[in-house]
C-alpha cells in the first residue's frame, strides 16, 4: 500500500446528515423532537437506501399517558430495535439510512393519509383536516384497527383511553407523514439520477411465524415486492439465492408483501426499485422479544452481505440501459 493509499484509507468518510419533521405533544403542542433522521456518505458506494419506519420511540409524555397499557402497546406496535440492525448494516455497507423517530403508535408511515378509522376522531373533520373521510367504507387495515393511527390490537383491544382530535390528526400528518415521504421520494430520485437506478430496502420486524405444511422451518425473513410490482425480478432472484446460501429460511410475499411505502415510492420502469424486508424478532431480540440479544450483530452482518449483493445488482441495472429501455 502506498502512502497515498494509507492516507486515503485513514481519511474519515464525509457524511450527509438531515433531520426533518417534528414529533409534537398532543396537548401542549410543543416540539418533542425530529420525526426522522437521515445519514449517508457524500460519496455512496452503492445506490441503496435503507429505511426503518416502525422503530420510532420518541413518545411525548401525553401520548404515553393516554395509552391504556404503555408497555404492552409499545412492545406490540414497535418493530422493536430493528433500527439498531439498520444502523449496523448501513455502517458496514455505506448505504443511506432513514430512521423514523415518530412512534408507529402516533402515526403509521406505512399507511396512506386517508387510511383513517374516523370512529376514533373527534371534531369536525371536514373543517379542521385536509384529509376528508372517504365516501366508501374504510379499508381493511383501518377496520382492523391498524390504520394511519392504530386504534386497537388483536387480543389486546383499544390502545387509547380517549379519541384523537381532528386538529391533532392534521398536525401529525403535516409534521410526520408528509415530510417523511417527501424526503424519501426526493432522496430516491437523487440516487436514481446519480446511478441510473436506486433500491429502497424498507426494513421491518415481525413476530415469529409458524412453520407451514411443506416447510422445513418457519421463515426467518419475508421479502415483499408487491407480487412483482415493486422491483426487478433480478433483484428478487439474487435475494433468495443469497439467503439460501446463508441457510436462512425465507418466504416471498407471504404473509407480508409490502404496503404503502412500496406502493408510493417504487417505480421500476423509472429506475426506482423497492423491497420490504421483514426479520423475525427472535433472530435479534431476547426471549421476551423486548431487548437486543447476541444475535443482533450476526444478523446485521448477514444483511450487510445481502445489501452488497443487491447494491451491485442495482448498479448493474442502472448502468445497463434498463431505465432507458423501460422509458421507450
Amino acid at each position: 500500500m502506498t502512502g497515498d493509499d494509507q492516507n486515503a484509507s485513514a481519511r474519515p468518510v464525509q457524511m450527509r446528515s438531515f433531520e426533518g419533521g417534528a414529533v409534537t405533544g398532543v396537548k401542549a403542542g410543543g416540539t418533542h423532537g425530529p420525526a426522522f433522521s437521515y445519514s449517508a456518505p457524500k460519496s455512496m458506494p452503492m445506490p441503496v437506501l435503507i429505511a426503518v419506519p416502525h422503530a420510532g420511540r420518541s413518545y411525548p409524555g401525553e401520548s404515553l399517558a393516554d395509552m391504556r397499557d404503555p408497555g404492552l402497546g409499545q412492545l406490540r406496535l414497535e418493530d422493536r430495535h430493528i433500527d439498531q440492525v439498520g444502523i449496523r448494516t448501513a455502517k458496514a455497507t455505506g448505504t443511506g439510512l432513514l430512521v423514523a423517530h415518530a412512534p408507529r403508535a402516533m402515526l403509521d408511515l406505512n399507511r396512506a393519509e386517508d387510511d383513517i378509522d374516523w370512529g376514533m376522531i373527534t371534531g369536525s373533520a371536514a373543517k379542521d383536516v385536509a384529509i376528508k373521510p372517504a365516501p366508501n367504507a374504510p379499508n381493511r387495515r383501518a377496520r382492523s384497527g391498524l390504520g394511519l393511527v392504530p386504534r386497537r390490537l388483536p387480543g389486546f383491544g383499544e390502545i387509547w383511553r380517549s379519541k384523537l382530535s381532528a386538529e391533532e390528526l392534521h398536525r401529525r400528518i403535516n409534521h410526520i407523514h408528509r415530510p417523511y415521504h417527501a424526503f424519501l421520494s426526493q432522496e430516491l430520485k437523487r440516487i436514481r439520477d446519480a446511478w441510473g437506478a436506486a433500491l429502497l430496502i424498507d426494513l421491518h420486524s415481525m413476530p415469529p411465524l409458524r412453520r407451514q405444511s411443506g416447510e422445513d422451518a418457519a421463515p426467518r425473513i419475508v421479502i415483499g415486492d408487491r407480487f412483482g410490482a415493486s422491483c426487478s425480478g433480478a433483484l428478487i432472484s439474487r435475494t433468495f439465492r443469497y439467503l439460501d446460501e446463508q441457510g436462512c429460511p425465507a418466504a416471498h410475499n407471504r404473509p407480508y408483501s409490502g404496503g404503502y411505502v412500496l406502493d408510493r415510492h417504487a417505480s421500476p420502469s423509472r429506475g426506482v426499485h423497492a423491497i420490504q424486508v421483514e426479520v423475525c424478532r427472535s433472530a435479534y431480540l431476547d426471549k421476551f422479544l423486548s431487548e437486543p440479544s447476541h444475535g443482533l450483530t450476526p444478523l446485521a452482518q448477514m444483511l450487510a452481505g445481502l445489501v452488497r449483493e443487491l447494491g451491485a445488482e442495482t448498479a448493474h441495472l442502472g448502468s445497463s440501459g434498463h431505465l432507458a429501455q423501460a422509458a421507450e
